[in-house]
This record gives C-alpha cells, sequence and structure tokens, in this order.
C-alpha cells in the first residue's frame, strides 16, 4: 500500500510550533483558526502515529519526536519554496516569449500591422511567427509548438477555442486581357466550377473555403497548385488562369486595374479570419493581449476589392 504524504501547510504549522513556542502563536502566524490548527496537528499526529506536540496552560513544546521530525519538515519546506521559485521563474520566462502560427493570407496582410502595434506597446515579449497553412496551424496548436494561431479556415476543430480578429472575402480574379473581364453579367457558379483555376494547396483556408462552396457543383482539375497567394496573384497577372483569391491579396492589383474582379452569380465568400488556441477558454498572457489589442484597434477589416 503506498505511503500518503503528508501536507505541508501542516508541516508549516508544526515547524511555528517550534518557532513561535505555542500553537496558538503557530495558527496566528499561519492565518488559521486555533481550533482547525488543534485538529490539524492531531491529525498529523495519527498520521505519524507518535505524539508531535506536547500541550500545556503555558503553551506548547515539540515532544522529542516532534523535534526530529521538525527538523526534516525545514528540509522538505525548504525544497518545496525552491520548486515553487523555479515554477514562478519557468512562468516568467515562457511569459516573455509567444510563438505564433498564422496561416499564409493573416501572415502577410495583417499581422506585421498587428505585430508593429503591440511591439509598440513595449511588452518586451519576444515573438516568434510561424507562417503556414491553416491545416499545419492547426497540427502546431494540438501538438503545443505554438501559443496561438491565426487561420482562415471556415471550420475549427473542437478541440480549440477561437475568436474572430478581422473578416475579408474570396474573389475571383482574372487579368485585364481575359474574357471574362469584358462580361457584363456575372458568371454562373457552374462556370465557375468547370474552369481550371490557380489554387492554394490542399489544407489552406483559402482553398478549403473554395471547396466547400462548390461542393455540390461537378469540379473541373486545378490548373495550378501554389503555396502562396503571391504566386498565385503572379500567375493570374501573368495570364495563366483565374483564380479565387483574397481581397486582401489583390487590393492594390484591382486598385491599379492589373486584375479585375468577376461577380459569380449567387456566390458571395465572406469569411471569418480567426484567432485559435488550445487550453482554458479565457485566453490569458501575451496571447491574450496581443487578440485584446486586434479587437480593440479594429481588427474587423471589412473586404476593399470590389467587382468591376
Amino acid at each position: 500500500m503506498p505511503r500518503r504524504w503528508p501536507e505541508l501547510d501542516v508541516l508549516e504549522l508544526l515547524v511555528g510550533v517550534d518557532d513561535h513556542g505555542s500553537l496558538s502563536a503557530a495558527s496566528r502566524n499561519a492565518g488559521m483558526a486555533q481550533p482547525n490548527a488543534s485538529r490539524a496537528i492531531k491529525q498529523l499526529e495519527r498520521h505519524f502515529g507518535m505524539p508531535l506536540v506536547e500541550r500545556r496552560t503555558t503553551g506548547s513544546t515539540l515532544t522529542p519526536q516532534g523535534t526530529v521530525i521538525v527538523h526534516w519538515a525545514r528540509r522538505v519546506l525548504a525544497e518545496a519554496h525552491r520548486l515553487l521559485d523555479v515554477a514562478d521563474g519557468l512562468r516568467a520566462e515562457r511569459a516573455a516569449e509567444l510563438t505564433i502560427s498564422a496561416s499564409m493570407t493573416v501572415a502577410e496582410h495583417l499581422l506585421p500591422g498587428w505585430l508593429g502595434r503591440f511591439r509598440a506597446l513595449d511588452t518586451g515579449v519576444t515573438i516568434h511567427l510561424q507562417v503556414l497553412n491553416s491545416s499545419q496551424v492547426f497540427e502546431r496548436l494540438e501538438s503545443g509548438a505554438c501559443d496561438i494561431g491565426f487561420v482562415e479556415s471556415p471550420t475549427v476543430p473542437r478541440t480549440l477555442h477561437s475568436v474572430t480578429v478581422a473578416r475579408d472575402r474570396l474573389v475571383v480574379v482574372v487579368p485585364a486581357t481575359h474574357p471574362w473581364a469584358r462580361r457584363r453579367k456575372p458568371i454562373a457558379v457552374q462556370e465557375l466550377a468547370q474552369t481550371p483555376l490557380v489554387v492554394r494547396e490542399p489544407g489552406s483556408g483559402t482553398r478549403t473555403t473554395l471547396d466547400v462552396a462548390l461542393r455540390d457543383f461537378e469540379r473541373t482539375p486545378p490548373l495550378l497548385e501554389l503555396g502562396s497567394a503571391a504566386a498565385i496573384r503572379t500567375s493570374v497577372v501573368a495570364g495563366v488562369g483565374p483564380a479565387v483569391m483574397s481581397t486582401l491579396a489583390v487590393e492594390e492589383q484591382v486598385a491599379s486595374g492589373e486584375l479585375k474582379v468577376v461577380d459569380v452569380e449567387g456566390l458571395v465568400l465572406d469569411r471569418s479570419l480567426r484567432a485559435v488556441w488550445r487550453g482554458p477558454r479565457q485566453l490569458t498572457g501575451p496571447a491574450g493581449d496581443l487578440v485584446r489589442m486586434m479587437r480593440r484597434t479594429g481588427g474587423d477589416r471589412a473586404p476593399r476589392a470590389q467587382a468591376r
């Protein structure tokens, strides 16, 4: 049968009897009512199977056995305090670092501004940023490899908590020379689904959002799969093919006329960009500070790129 450990606070109380010369003084020093202190000492005596305190009208003193127990109790309590000090140090060290995993759209277009404002607060936090796709962000969170993630995926695993920090919209974009750019009416969803597109790799939030939106239609295989919005944007400008992209990623090119936004009848791809994390529902520490700053400074950004 395994032995039971004595309570550390009762050991502290016993040491207090030795230090202060009475149980009443020891209980006052420990912030404990004397009746409770007396019961705790009696329980400790039963635990060890020997008398530890000799009670007198003039005060309480330790028995010879109690003196030996107190000697070792001081060592145990000293090591316990060192344990708490080490834990405090590790917590402070961890609090001074923040590891972020972010999907491509958030990392390229929103996080630089957010992190710049966060650093301006002089928090003293060292930030490590990993740029991945949404599925990889979820994997890093589940494994404990990062403190917080930012994704544009339409769904979040049930094991994670999330909160919306911004919004954007996916739009169909083509170069100015593409036949769709001269269309006066929206194209049909079926036409989009049957057109070979330049797309992100499976697992990205943008690809998942598109796949979910077109899941009820017969699809033509992608024309090209690329690992970043920048590569897709360059391909579309070069005339490789149409793409469905975040308004955040094509805002400048649409404004300059390099790219045209094409309306799709009945298809609106608004989406939420989320902070995601594992653990307690209430996000604390530097990660909590960062998310609160994002929401306070207007993270919910409305889409800007518009169809012609």
